[in-house]
């Protein structure tokens, strides 16, 4: 039988392949993995308010999620986290951003965002607190 055609019930039968099998075994393989962790994000949905709330992310993860945050909403990747403080709420860090590359480097401008995370890391609110040229030394 050719490909595409009918047998003598009407129905269109096509020839099968190893690749096709292949690709429905991954298809089926992704759809399993996604109930797996759409289960495990349920199992974690109903954790009570007071559990998540106790729950407070480490400093290191908050220094992640507050560069992570911080490039989505800007759109550039953060140079650096020079400070992070935990805070009754949750984080406060400092992020140093490239904003105007420059040549020399040493005058490119660059900017501290001060990011302040909720207890479990979400992004709550920021702002530009300083701008400065990358060679500029702080005077302390």
């Amino acid at each position: 039988m050719a490909a595409d055609e009918e047998d003598e019930t009407g129905e269109v039968r096509r020839p099968s392949s190893k690749k096709t099998a292949k690709k429905t075994a991954k298809k089926t393989a992704k759809k399993t993995a996604k109930k797996t962790s759409s289960v495990r994000a349920g199992s974690r949905e109903s954790e009570s308010e007071t559990e998540r709330a106790a729950r407070r992310v480490s400093a290191p993860r908050a220094m992640r999620y507050a560069a992570e945050q911080l490039k989505e909403l800007l759109g550039r990747a953060p140079d650096s986290v020079s400070s992070v403080q935990p805070t009754e709420n949750g984080w406060q860090a400092d992020v140093e951003v490239l904003e105007l590359e420059r040549v020399p480097g040493t005058t490119s401008v660059m900017a501290t965002y001060r990011v302040v995370l909720d207890k479990e890391g979400e992004l709550v609110a920021y702002e530009r607190t300083r701008r400065y040229t990358r060679g500029q030394i702080d005077r302390r």
